[in-house]
């Protein structure tokens, strides 16, 4: 793999003529600040590559409610110290300026934290300092390009969700736009990671927001047909104007920037842990959480509980450790009591029914979409204060469940919520949730008048999961709490209260394996399942969890279909065969539980696509290609030993190869699953 020989940052701002010291310079760790002239930066990254790539970024500026844009700012003065706050040791450079056509300041500071190499850190706010008072519509910061060069293509990470379920990792060609909203973008998709990435192979630039709540901004990628570069940047449009009066202070939000070598797994990493060491906590996976999991969703809506019984030996037989009961058992969305058509006996008959996996040696999940309720549910209108509200008054719409959203921060939703998990797993039993729905990962500003802020109810929702956590925690301690938000880029935030990350509904086999590189940057000992491999490419490609170190999972269906199901997930003899080879090798491997190293292969650029999981001394590669001939560099290893390499899918040793020259021919389709260990 290149490796940076070193990085130098310096940043060039760029300052008015007018200023008699127009030039500062500051060092740190291999970063050299410059600064002269005009509130905007330039970054020279000094690399293996011969020649210095100038980054340019455009500090914050204003828009104000009549159009005009505040962007005209002269140095007043510049100052840099060393600081210890509660991330580390950084330098501190500060940078204060003018407008020439309002009477407004802005101040700068710039953080370079010793732990945070190729991570820059930028908080900004601007003063009034005259006498009339401003309207301010929207902010934006850190815009930024990175050039086209010829045969170096793009490839981009976007945060954002919304109903088109796109990749999260991206090709950019020209014309290529994606706004990255984070807040709601359909009636029920919004939110994600508050990050967006492009890179060339050769280096990146990554920048997003540092909040510890989520925040309703922008963060375009664009690479328009007549430029030669792709842009990033930042922007909020105020849900309310916000009025700047005289001798005030209006603060954006502390935002980064990072300039690296490689795909998007290092910024996001980097991204992570810096939240992490800012206050941000992630709840831990419990190891249950990394058994290979049985879903009864391939009976559907309309399963039986003699369906569900009847497939339990089979479920055990092939080393599955959960069975799921999925939508269907409850009267609607919202009422959660069971449908006394599907029992009968009522909660007596779904006791039993946990009993009845028990008894197999199995763990047993519900299915549960918190925070809609359907229209016509009896719970809505016993409760008609609890939903969410528009602006208008009208309730927000949930398309996919046929429902309305319950306000989170309603006290009701949260009493209807508590009492549904105390049903769950005190009366049932259960063992753990699927949280399921894209409506999960993020709210509109909500006007339910019970609250204050709609705004606020945005950046609170997280708090909504956490509770749920903790309430179902503090009876069963290592219940399992899969948030599934379908087909969305799962709200960052809403992570910290999962154990069980999920692939949520993939569309494709690539999409398994690039949620599972993203998730394994932001929470690297996450339980990180794969979803049922029906959904992945043919419907049989184990092998692609298997490669990321996901949990595995089906809803195989046996000794028969549901008739109503909407396709066959019938488990055939040469299915069986399949799910017993690779439940066995899940067993046997457990990859899931070792180190994902992200950062050896481009994701985009390196072909073919190539994974590495690390446990102990042993690397396992894992290749993807539709057909693939040639050599393949195996990065990571050591050059003072020797390996031996074996196809561990197909138990053959391949060869042995010295750490010195690392390189093999390969020749596969679809994958190819190596494991490689040092002779000793």
């Amino acid at each position: 793999m290149k490796k940076l020989l070193f990085i130098t940052i310096i940043f060039l701002l760029f300052l008015s003529c007018k200023t008699e010291n127009n030039h500062f310079e500051a060092n740190y760790n291999s970063i050299n600040i410059s600064v002269n002239k005009e509130t905007n930066i330039v970054i020279t990254i000094d690399s293996i590559i011969d020649k210095s790539i100038k980054i340019p970024i455009k500090t914050a500026f204003l828009t104000l409610e009549d159009g005009q844009i505040i962007n005209d700012f002269e140095l007043v003065h510049t100052s840099k110290k060393i600081i210890n706050d509660s991330i580390g040791e950084a330098l501190a450079i500060y940078i204060s300026g003018e407008s020439k056509s309002f009477d407004i300041e802005k101040n700068v500071v710039l953080k370079v934290y010793n732990r945070f190499k190729d991570f820059i850190v930028i908080d900004q706010n601007f003063k009034n300092t005259g006498n009339d008072t401003l309207f301010i519509k929207e902010w934006s910061a850190n815009q930024t390009k990175i050039e086209a060069v010829p045969n170096k293509e793009f490839w981009s990470f976007n945060g954002s969700s919304s109903e088109e379920r796109n990749d999260w990792i991206l090709p950019v060609d020209k014309g290529f736009y994606k706004e990255n909203y984070l807040g709601m973008n359909d009636s029920d998709y919004g939110g994600g990671i508050p990050l967006s990435a492009v890179w060339r192979n050769d280096y990146g630039i990554a920048l997003g927001h540092l909040s510890l709540t989520p925040e309703l901004v922008s963060i375009p990628i664009e690479f328009k047909k007549e430029l030669d570069y792709s842009s990033l940047g930042l922007s909020k449009e105020l849900l309310e104007e916000v009025s700047l009066s005289p001798s005030e202070n209006f603060d954006i939000l502390e935002t980064f920037i990072s300039v690296y070598h490689g795909d998007c797994f290092e910024p996001l990493s980097s991204f992570s842990t810096y939240m992490k060491a800012k206050g941000l906590k992630f709840v831990p996976s419990e190891k249950t959480a990394f058994e290979p999991v049985w879903c009864a969703w391939g009976y559907e809506r309309n399963f039986t509980v003699d369906e569900v019984i009847n497939t339990l030996p089979k479920v055990k037989e092939l080393g599955f450790k959960w069975a799921v009961v999925d939508d269907g058992f409850q009267i609607d969305e919202g009422n959660w009591n069971l449908d006394p058509k599907k029992f009968p006996k009522g909660n007596q008959e779904m006791k039993e029914l946990v009993d009845k996996i028990h008894s197999y040696g199995l763990k047993a999940k519900i299915w549960w979409t918190p925070l809609a309720v359907d229209m016509l549910s009896d719970v809505l209108k016993e409760n008609p204060d609890m939903i969410l509200r528009n602006e208008n008054e009208s309730p927000q719409y949930i398309t996919w469940w046929d429902a309305f959203y319950m306000s989170p921060g309603n006290s009701k939703t949260i009493q209807l919520t508590k009492e549904a998990i105390d049903l769950f797993i005190n009366k049932w039993g259960f063992d753990g949730f699927k949280m399921d729905g894209q409506h999960m990962n993020a709210i509109p500003p909500d006007y339910n008048k019970e609250l204050k802020n709609p705004e606020q109810q945005v950046r609170d929702l997280p708090k909504f999961f956490q509770m749920i956590y903790d309430e179902v925690t503090a009876v069963k301690k290592d219940a399992v709490i899969e948030n599934c938000p379908c087909g969305t880029c799962m709200s960052f935030y809403n992570m910290t209260s999962t154990n069980q990350t999920v692939s949520s509904d993939p569309e494709s086999s690539w999409q398994i394996r690039t949620k599972g590189k993203v998730y394994k940057a932001l929470i690297p000992k996450t339980a990180y399942y794969g979803d049922h491999v029906e959904l992945s490419d043919n419907q049989n490609d184990f092998a692609s969890s298997f490669g990321i170190g996901a949990v595995l999972g089906s809803k195989f269906t046996w000794p028969a279909d549901n008739p109503t199901a909407e396709g066959s997930y019938l488990l055939t003899p040469e299915k069986e065969k399949s799910f017993k080879k690779w439940i066995g090798l899940y067993e046997q491997k457990r990859l899931s539980q070792a180190d994902y190293l992200g950062n050896l292969y481009d994701i985009g650029f390196d072909k073919p696509e190539t994974h590495v999981i690390k446990k102990l001394d042993t690397l396992f590669y894992a290749f993807y290609d539709k057909h693939w001939k040639g050599t393949i560099e195996l990065r990571g290893l050591d050059k003072t030993k020797k390996y031996v390499i074996t196809d561990y899918e197909n138990n053959k040793e391949l060869e042995t190869i010295d750490g010195r020259n690392p390189v093999i021919d390969a020749e596969f389709k679809d994958h190819l699953l190596i494991e490689v260990y040092p002779i000793d």
